[in-house]
């Protein structure tokens, strides 16, 4: 058997880094290969300079963060806001998913405050389905797959949907060994932190990333920092006994609870 994969595949440059990047480099410490993958290129991710130059900003970052967690970064495809579900963005990511061929796919939110993270899920999900379809032609065209992979829907930025309300884990990792590497990786996005700031005032990028971690863990009843995750259903992806992430991480992994503050999440 050869080595297991994990793939984070997600909407904008930062979006792996704040909700997915600690689960992702314990999978590493494991003896995962890792690759990520932003949809989208971040050209609308600055408020003073134009989209070719915010491109080239933001991809420079992403290489950095992508090598802070000893990941292979995959190239986007679109622009900002240009995130549909379309057959010929299907057929782009559903290629990448085929070439790199993940055991474990780690990806965004079905419930979210922002469309394009709602449908780089879509996306990420029907291209794993499809990953053994002969029929279903790629661009470029990639010969189908065989094997088991397991899809895991991190929570939302802002931990709830479009109407603020929580979405609960079903589980929660133990991030706190690797959260100086998870802060390292984001204070890699420079432009984006301004971007933020600028545009959603945010007055400290990596304090609201940890903020974020603090509250997951309340879930978990046990951790002091966490991401939370939901399992996709297994039908089309894996065995329903299948669960690579629990397997690899342990004790690192446990249930979510009732949360603390009597709202049980949606």
């Amino acid at each position: 058997m050869g080595q297991s994969i994990a793939f984070a595949v997600a909407a904008h440059p930062d979006d792996i880094e704040f909700m997915m990047s600690g689960t992702l480099m314990l999978l590493g410490a494991c003896g995962y290969e890792l690759h990520v993958m932003n949809v989208a290129n971040g050209n609308c991710g600055s408020a003073v300079e134009d989209g070719p130059t915010t491109v080239a900003r933001r991809f420079g970052e992403a290489q950095e963060a992508a090598a802070a967690m000893g990941a292979t970064l995959h190239p986007p495809l679109v622009n900002d806001l240009e995130i549909t579900y379309s057959v010929p963005l299907l057929r782009q990511l559903a290629a990448v998913m085929r070439e790199v061929r993940p055991t474990v796919l780690l990806t965004q939110s079905p419930a979210d405050y922002m469309e394009d993270h709602m449908i780089t899920a879509r996306l990420a999900v029907t291209a794993a389905f499809s990953r053994g379809m002969r029929n279903f032609i790629t661009d470029p065209e990639t010969a189908p797959i065989a094997g088991e992979v397991a899809l895991y829907h991190a929570l939302p930025y802002g931990l709830g949907d479009a109407f603020g309300r929580p979405v609960r884990p079903d589980f929660c990792v133990d991030v706190a060994s690797v959260m100086a590497r998870k802060r390292a990786a984001l204070a890699c996005h420079r432009s984006q932190k301004e971007w933020l700031d600028a545009s959603q005032g945010l007055d400290s990028y990596l304090v609201t990333m940890e903020e974020m971690c603090r509250e997951a863990a309340r879930w978990s009843g046990r951790f002091s920092h966490a991401e939370g995750w939901r399992r996709h259903a297994h039908l089309g992806f894996h065995d329903p006994g299948f669960d690579p992430v629990a397997e690899a991480l342990g004790d690192r992994v446990c249930a979510a609870q009732a949360d603390p503050a009597g709202d049980d999440g949606r």
